[in-house]
């Protein structure tokens, strides 16, 4: 049986999310590419490098990722896609952002902005009771935003998304 609160607090959820990404659509506010990682593989003597494959676009609200049909993912890693001009032999995750950048620019426009490792979150009233929305979190039967992981570093997200709506 689902929790009253919850139940209210999904279809409150749902309602935030839906008016957020109307008036960022019709503000024309900025939006970036996602994309999913499709991996590498061998194939007899032919190694194939990773590849990113666009999976659409979203507004990047700081932790969360929302799109015009008021999906939400908690954001993953972000790249520009650019070639890179030579090899630093450098750290690992030096190479790794610098393999990240040649897969977005293979794929996607020089200069874009591309968001991957994102993870969808599910908006069902069992999901936000039971802690599975993270970074979304049920408090007293509204829904907050945990943006770092601080003690203090939780909000409420209808005013979260205000703020954050205003820099994209």
């Amino acid at each position: 049986m689902t929790d009253p609160d919850a139940a209210h607090a999904a279809e409150a959820l749902a309602a935030l999310l839906g008016d957020t990404a109307r008036r960022l659509a019709e503000r024309g506010a900025r939006d970036e590419a996602l994309a999913t990682i499709k991996a590498s593989r061998r194939l007899l003597l032919v190694h194939t490098s990773a590849a990113m494959v666009p999976a659409g676009r979203a507004w990047r609200l700081g932790v969360l990722l929302l799109d015009r049909d008021a999906r939400v993912w908690a954001t993953g890693s972000i790249t520009r896609a650019t070639e890179p001009k030579r090899e630093q032999g450098l750290s690992a995750s030096v190479e790794a952002r610098r393999d990240a950048r040649r897969a977005a620019s293979r794929r996607f426009t020089e200069g874009e902005v591309v968001n991957f490792g994102h993870v969808a979150l599910p908006l069902d009233a069992e999901s936000l009771a039971s802690g599975a929305a993270d970074p979304l979190v049920l408090r007293d039967g509204v829904v907050h935003v945990r943006w770092g992981r601080g003690p203090g570093e939780v909000r409420e997200l209808g005013a979260y998304l205000t703020d954050r709506s205003e820099f994209v």
